[in-house]
């Protein structure tokens, strides 16, 4: 009700403001000569020259016929200070009864107060536009800065509000921006191509998803939302094109948890003439660039999902090399052999205390003992290697094991940051996969891949050996930015429709 309340109050004062010939949202432009965090570091280089800034009010301090307060940019905040006898009578009676949250323009010279404060004397200031409700603040005219918004769900819900609330919540995203920027710089320096494909499929395939449907009006067909980006980008190596990779989302219809958002953005990439191993080194020497450039060290200070507080040194090379039933015999104390057929190794998870009814393959059992026994020991850059044939339908058999393949995921922090392949490239064999595959489904494995016609054919039409690799860009963010939820590393993350309680805008 309080904030109802301010809000009816700022409603009338934005009509009495109109009553007196003013519109705050008259102004469309307004020229700035720098940011608040460009004159903080060039005040004494500044102090001679009239600067024009603009940006939120965020702090108000009235002394009689001075005022001192704080507008914020996107850089920063600085103090100005307003006086009855520069601006005039009626510019500081207006000031004075601006709220916290109203955006306006000042222009004046740069001086320092007796304490150090750099500060902006305003000559005059211009309204730019008024903030109808209140931000999450104790007081607005108390001079304290934000306190932010208590309620995790409202953070989400409104993110612009937290996003000028909390300078943490603002850090995170950046973060995760600049990571995006440092993985685009680091493949166009070395030749990848970024390219766009299809978000509405056929088919969806590439990923052991339950994807989101819908119904094209026009062509009278239903198409589904891509669950991955990888069958599209292959086709492209098929047509000659060696070096390729995108940075988009895609959509799965699956739960919400701290580590899992159904949409979320996806980086694949493809090298033509590749195969794991090269991968395996592009992976280390791209993670290193980009914790780098998003932390300035590759030594990141981050924690797990569970909140234990560690540190990952990616630059710490060649990171170890675990196949997938090593890591579950040193850490589960499974033996390799009791791995063999789908009987033994469900007695063997039994024996450790995991139950495995829902799982129907051998495959699917081997995953989730490495899951529950070796995934949690994992804090320092690890590659996990030859992954079950049955859970990874588009990687090349292992040589020496049929039963595995050419798969890596990587892990830090004990969490998977990326998985690799040695793609198929044997249209015979990719078509026996996705054949097993729809044998899955029908035993009541939802997620289990599709049969894709026209990929096969493309493949049938010859694709080069070639590399791959996934990386969940909100995952690889928690981890950079020691956040313990991926809707922290997500601007706008997927929440439940709220019950509409807006007033009545009039």
């Amino acid at each position: 009700m309080e904030e109802l309340e301010q809000r009816a109050q700022r409603l009338a004062w934005l009509q009495e403001l109109r009553a007196r010939g003013i519109d705050p949202y008259a102004v469309e432009r307004y020229d700035r000569t720098a940011t608040t965090q460009e004159i903080l570091e060039n005040d004494e280089a500044l102090a001679d020259d009239t600067v024009r800034v603009a940006g939120r009010l965020v702090a108000i301090r009235i002394m009689g016929k001075a005022t001192f307060a704080h507008i914020q940019d996107e850089t920063g905040r600085i103090q100005i200070y307003v006086k009855r006898d520069v601006v005039g009578d009626e510019n500081y009676e207006l000031f004075k009864q601006l709220h916290i949250g109203d955006i306006l323009g000042v222009e004046g010279h740069v001086f320092r107060t007796r304490t150090g404060e750099i500060t902006i004397q305003v000559a005059n200031y211009t309204l730019l536009a008024l903030c109808l409700r209140p931000l999450p603040i104790g007081k607005e005219r108390d001079g304290r800065h934000f306190s932010g918004l208590s309620d995790v769900e409202l953070r989400y819900r409104m993110r612009y509000v937290d996003l000028l609330a909390n300078p943490e919540a603002r850090a995170i995203l950046i973060k995760r921006m600049k990571l995006v920027q440092a993985i685009r710089r680091y493949l166009d320096e070395r030749g990848f191509l970024e390219v766009e494909t299809p978000v509405l499929q056929a088919e969806a395939g590439g990923a052991a998803a339950r994807p989101f449907r819908t119904h094209h009006n026009a062509l009278n067909c239903d198409f589904k939302l891509r669950i991955s980006l990888e069958l599209y980008l292959k086709r492209l190596i098929v047509g000659g094109f060696e070096k390729v990779y995108e940075i988009g989302r895609v959509f799965r219809n699956e739960g919400i948890s701290t580590r899992h958002n159904p949409e979320f953005t996806l980086l694949e990439l493809y090298q033509a003439y590749a195969n794991l191993e090269d991968i395996e080194d592009l992976v280390e020497d791209m993670y290193v660039s980009v914790a780098t450039a998003v932390n300035g060290s590759p030594r990141v200070l981050t924690q797990t999902p569970a909140g234990t507080p560690v540190e990952v040194d990616f630059s710490r090379r060649p990171w170890p090399r675990i196949p997938i039933l090593e890591g579950i015999r040193q850490y589960a104390g499974i033996q390799p052999q009791e791995l063999q057929d789908f009987l033994s190794a469900q007695n063997a998870a039994a024996r450790v205390g995991l139950s495995m009814e829902n799982e129907h393959t051998l495959g699917g059992i081997i995953e989730k003992l490495h899951e529950h026994f070796t995934q949690p020991h994992l804090i320092q850059p690890t590659f996990i290697t030859d992954f079950p044939l049955e859970t990874s339908p588009l990687a090349k058999k292992h040589p020496q094991n049929p039963g595995l393949t050419r798969r890596f995921e990587v892990y830090a922090a004990t969490q998977e940051l990326g998985n690799a392949f040695s793609e198929i490239n044997d249209p015979l064999d990719q078509r026996e996969r996705f054949a097993n595959q729809l044998a899955q489904r029908a035993a009541g494995d939802e997620e289990a891949h599709p049969m894709d016609e026209d990929f096969i054919r493309a493949l049938e039409y010859g694709m080069p050996p070639t590399g791959g690799l996934g990386v969940g860009i909100d995952r690889l963010a928690m981890v950079l930015t020691g956040a313990t939820s991926i809707r922290d590393v997500i601007l706008f993350p997927l929440l439940r429709p709220e019950r509409s309680s807006a007033p009545d805008a009039s």
